[in-house]
């Protein structure tokens, strides 16, 4: 009988920890959903760079620094480091043509009657009256043309048939104050939608003034041929390292030579002049000139396209000119910032 008594006992406690064995399993599958960790917001600022392919430029290898060894995918990264997360370091992107392409953690929206995202460059204003032409306030002024991309495929990638043009000011034929004086001095106001220049890697660096004077040979689609010269300041290699290529090819708008020379041939005083709206590097970052409306976007035919937002940021140097000892024209972009997400 006390075995009996004993083995019922051991039943009924094996019962006891079985239907508590359960209802913990249960209690767990039950607490699991609310023991997942909480989104992450998204973030207003670039979270990737998907390309960086400057053209030749004084900053080029320097603004990120190349080493030996780098390649695309690493120069991409250093890039990342320096514009990404609100970092707010400086890429340059060399002369006319030389872009990044960046990306979100979400889609910008396109939000009706307001502008959606600005791009920080470099810009900031002359502080002399030589910085004047009739209204117009110059400065240093590099602009960049832009493009955006919605993802409609949802590939996580911008596809070449989901880009749009930002339509700025000189695509749309606006004439600038500072146009009459830019002419008379012979600068070529043209703005081309169907620009193609070639930049020819020199076999070696420069060692004479001469060499330097003709240190990296272009050709265009319009006649023109001319060079990019060395300058003082800036001894390293003006073609990106990182490339194999002995040439490099750019396509995109052209944007009218802003670049106006207010001093004297012996003594020059570069001033560079901005373009009313529609572009990187062309306003100062605190200024609704650094903002762009989605709504801008065009196609390849110049029509409007409506987007309700954007994943991809493309950015390229619009201006084809070289500024005596101030180098090439050449845009600089500091980050992008989602106006929306900043409540801006």
């Amino acid at each position: 009988m006390k075995k009996k008594i004993i083995c019922l006992a051991d039943r009924l406690l094996w019962m006891v920890l079985l239907c508590g064995g359960l209802l913990s399993a249960c209690r767990s599958e039950k607490e699991d959903p609310m023991e997942k960790e909480p989104e992450v917001p998204a973030t207003p600022y670039i979270t990737k760079v998907l390309e960086f392919v400057p053209c030749p430029g004084q900053f080029v290898n320097v603004l990120p620094e190349f080493k030996e060894g780098d390649t695309q995918e690493t120069m991409n990264q250093k890039v990342l480091e320096l514009i990404g997360h609100n970092k707010r370091g400086l890429v340059s992107l060399g002369g006319f043509g030389g872009y990044v392409v960046v990306g979100f953690d979400h889609t910008i929206e396109n939000k009706p009657g307001s502008r959606d995202f600005r791009v920080l460059g470099n810009a900031f204003n002359g502080n002399s009256s030589a910085a004047t032409s009739g209204t117009a306030q110059g400065g240093s002024y590099e602009p960049g043309v832009i493009l955006v991309a919605y993802d409609k495929n949802g590939n996580g990638k911008p596809d070449a048939d989901e880009w749009y043009e930002i339509q700025g000011s000189a695509q749309k034929g606006e004439v600038e104050p500072w146009y009459a004086e830019a002419k008379a001095v012979g600068n070529d106001l043209h703005c081309y939608s169907d620009y193609e220049i070639t930049y020819y890697k020199p076999k070696a660096e420069p060692k004479t003034q001469e060499e330097e004077a003709q240190y990296i040979r272009w050709t265009d689609n319009k006649g023109g041929e001319g060079y990019l010269p060395k300058n003082e300041y800036h001894r390293q290699p003006y073609f990106p390292q990182w490339i194999q290529s002995d040439k490099l090819t750019f396509k995109g708008t052209r944007l009218p030579q802003n670049g106006l020379n207010h001093g004297t041939e012996e003594a020059p005083y570069f001033v560079l002049f901005s373009f009313a709206y529609g572009y990187a590097d062309n306003a100062v970052n605190d200024t609704e000139g650094a903002c762009i409306d989605i709504d801008w976007a065009v196609d390849a035919h110049g029509k409007a396209v409506h987007l309700p937002g954007v994943d991809f940021v493309k950015i390229y140097t619009g201006v084809h000119q070289v500024n005596g000892w101030l180098g090439e024209c050449s845009t600089e972009v500091m980050g992008v910032e989602d106006l929306h997400l900043l409540k801006n």
